[in-house]
């Protein structure tokens, strides 16, 4: 009995001990490196991975080919700190999702925005379409909902750009007209 009683223990400390896998959740808004960079900002994101999903070509390279791929991040995140709502939420508020040609100065097929979603995010992600689609009744919203599937990190010199090169990423940022353009679609709600 005293033996059961210590096993049962030993097994909730190892449990309790253990730390809790990151959910995680796929998002195309156009240049990487500024979902990236903006996603980093979300208490409860632990790490934010540049790279490509959406296709079916193997192994996509920036340099190389990337063809059929959306240029995306994959989100680790806490969801007892942030949602998966709050991060669709917060996923709307740094696109433009009136742009079927991609986003801001960057146009083609890898810039289109979409969620990438799994069989379980699913409804949140259709309903948050929903609720911008209500927002905006006048306009078609471009931003795809798709499957989650395959996800392929970019180089290494893609990663963290924002961070690691910060005055080119702001001068990049800047010219490429995100910021004035959130503020024309989502005002103060923007970023």
């Amino acid at each position: 009995m005293k033996r059961l009683f210590l096993a049962t223990l030993l097994a909730c400390f190892t449990l309790a001990a253990s730390p809790l896998r990151a959910a995680e959740a796929m998002f195309a808004g156009g240049c990487f490196w500024c979902m990236e960079a903006d996603f980093d900002k979300l208490e409860g994101v632990g790490e934010v991975v540049s790279g490509f999903t959406g296709g079916t070509l193997q192994n996509p390279t920036y340099r190389g080919n990337h063809e059929g791929h959306y240029e995306a991040v994959k989100v680790s995140y806490d969801p007892a700190v942030v949602s998966y709502e709050q991060l669709l939420e917060h996923f709307w508020h740094n696109i433009d999702p009136f742009d079927d040609r991609g986003q801001f100065c960057d146009k083609g097929p890898s810039y289109r925005t979409a969620i990438f979603a799994t069989e379980e995010q699913r409804p949140a992600a259709e309903a948050s379409l929903a609720a911008v689609q209500e927002r905006f009744p006048e306009r078609e919203i471009a931003t795809e909902l798709l499957p989650a599937g395959r996800f392929w990190p970019v180089e290494e010199y893609h990663q963290d750009y924002a961070e690691k090169n910060p005055l080119r990423y702001k001068y990049y940022r800047w010219n490429c007209g995100r910021d004035q353009r959130l503020e024309e679609v989502w005002g103060g709600d923007a970023h």
